[in-house]
């Protein structure tokens, strides 16, 4: 790793703004970038019209999110000073960088994952900023430890990097290639300088996170990371994002539905409830396979709280596919659920798959789903009414705290609103009231 220092016979320190994309993954490389570039002396813009080097760490993984990353190039683009640099970053400049540079040629520098390790010297040399160079060692972004000041309790770690699942109408693969996993030791150093700067919550990322391990024969695998970090002082609890059902196996069950440290929150990464879709996908499991290991969950947690995603207009859905789907929802009762359209994304297997169906009937289906989803979220939303739960105090707004129990992940979930408490307090919360997927409650004293 770079550190370095100013060199006094240059101007000034230099001055970036980093706009993030995408998912969690996206948002830990962007910290640990913002470490690494603060370490090597530059500081962060108040604004991007008042940076030396205007970044965007872009996202690829469907259409849209490519639309939102162009999107937010132009405007980047046009809204930095004209003699500023513009640097793009990311998975969209990993897959697409040499069409990124035809589309962006006012762009300085397009740099994609696997360059990370060059961006402290690309901006030194795009800005003449001259530091004096004490010591240097290659920078792989993913074993790096140290992030930025913490401005919420909560920290996102990733666990792991790329992806060896075969689905069909994923890019993952395409953009950050097969599984690395983390040594649990390097993993450990990063939580615990989190929870050293206040961090109540960990969230555990990876594309395929139960799969943690095999790749380096980590002993025990997730269930054994889980427990080699879950004594760190003062973190709460863990939570695990994008668990692939085959991967789950009664020892994880076992291990986040009696771990107290471990929040019983299982996001389940399902996709669909038809057997021939799935098949289509490369993926295991069908409706009632997934309705069983749902039973298992339960069976070792009653309360444990249950994620899922789905795509909407997979090539060859049918309306009795949907209809298999929605019977699906009203059986699981999930407590939150996402569903997106299907993305053909080149170089993926599904591009070449015959049945792709109108925007408008994919449309529909999504919003038929959503709103049985929503009714869903708020049965179950409504049961806890009543119930007294541990929160985390995410923030306060307009004088009233909001935080999360452990059924709600950051930023994607609902919220629950109280009577008082402060950022990163923990707090117990009698739930007075439900609205849709929030909940509101009183502070028990």
């Amino acid at each position: 790793m770079w550190r370095s220092y100013a060199n006094p016979m240059t101007s000034d320190t230099r001055r970036v703004w980093l706009t993030t994309l995408g998912c969690a993954k996206n948002q830990v490389d962007s910290d640990k970038l913002s470490a690494v570039l603060a370490d090597a002396g530059y500081e962060v813009a108040d604004s991007p019209d008042d940076a030396d080097v205007v970044m965007v760490n872009t996202c690829a993984f469907i259409e849209a999110a490519r639309e939102e990353s162009v999107d937010t190039i132009i405007e980047l683009e046009n809204a930095k000073r004209d003699d500023a640099k513009l640097v793009v970053l990311g998975c969209m400049a990993q897959r697409f960088g040499v069409e990124v540079e035809e589309a962006f040629p006012t762009a300085d520098a397009v740099l994609g994952l696997d360059r990370y390790g060059e961006l402290v010297g690309t901006l030194d040399r795009l800005t003449n900023w001259e530091p004096i160079r004490l010591l240097h060692s290659p920078m792989d972004i993913l074993y790096e430890v140290r992030r930025p000041t913490l401005t919420t309790p909560y920290a996102y770690v990733k666990v792991a990097e790329g992806c060896d699942k075969p689905c069909t109408f994923c890019a993952i693969p395409l953009i950050r290639g097969k599984q690395r996993s983390r040594p649990p030791v390097n993993i450990r150093q990063e939580v615990e300088e989190l929870a050293a700067d206040g961090a109540r919550e960990i969230v555990l990322v990876a594309q395929d996170l139960a799969a943690y391990g095999r790749d380096i024969d980590a002993p025990g695998g997730i269930e054994d990371l889980l427990r080699f970090v879950s004594d760190i002082d003062g973190v709460r609890w863990f939570r695990l994002l994008y668990l692939y059902p085959r991967e789950i196996r009664p020892a994880l069950i076992a291990e986040m539905t009696s771990n107290p440290r471990i929040a019983p929150y299982f996001d389940l990464s399902l996709q669909h409830a038809s057997r021939h879709l799935l098949r289509a996908m490369k993926r295991p499991g069908d409706g009632d396979r997934f309705l069983e290991l749902i039973g298992d969950i339960r069976s070792g947690n009653p309360q444990a709280a249950t994620r899922s995603s789905f795509i909407v207009g997979f090539p060859g859905e049918t309306e009795a596919d949907v209809e298999e789907l929605a019977e699906f929802l009203e059986a699981a009762g999930l407590d939150w659920a996402g569903f997106f359209p299907y993305s053909a994304e080149e170089g993926t297997p599904a591009v070449d798959l015959p049945g792709r169906l109108p925007n408008d009937v994919v449309g529909e289906r999504l919003r038929y789903l959503q709103s049985l989803q929503e009714e869903i979220t708020a049965e179950r939303n409504a049961a806890m009414v009543g119930r007294t739960l541990e929160v985390l105090v995410d923030g306060v707004e307009d004088g009233r705290p909001y935080g999360r129990s452990y059924r709600e992940a950051p930023e994607i979930d609902g919220v629950i609103e109280f009577d008082h408490g402060k950022q990163g307090d923990l707090v117990d919360v009698r739930i007075d009231a439900s609205y849709g997927s929030e909940l509101a409650g009183t502070v028990v004293e």
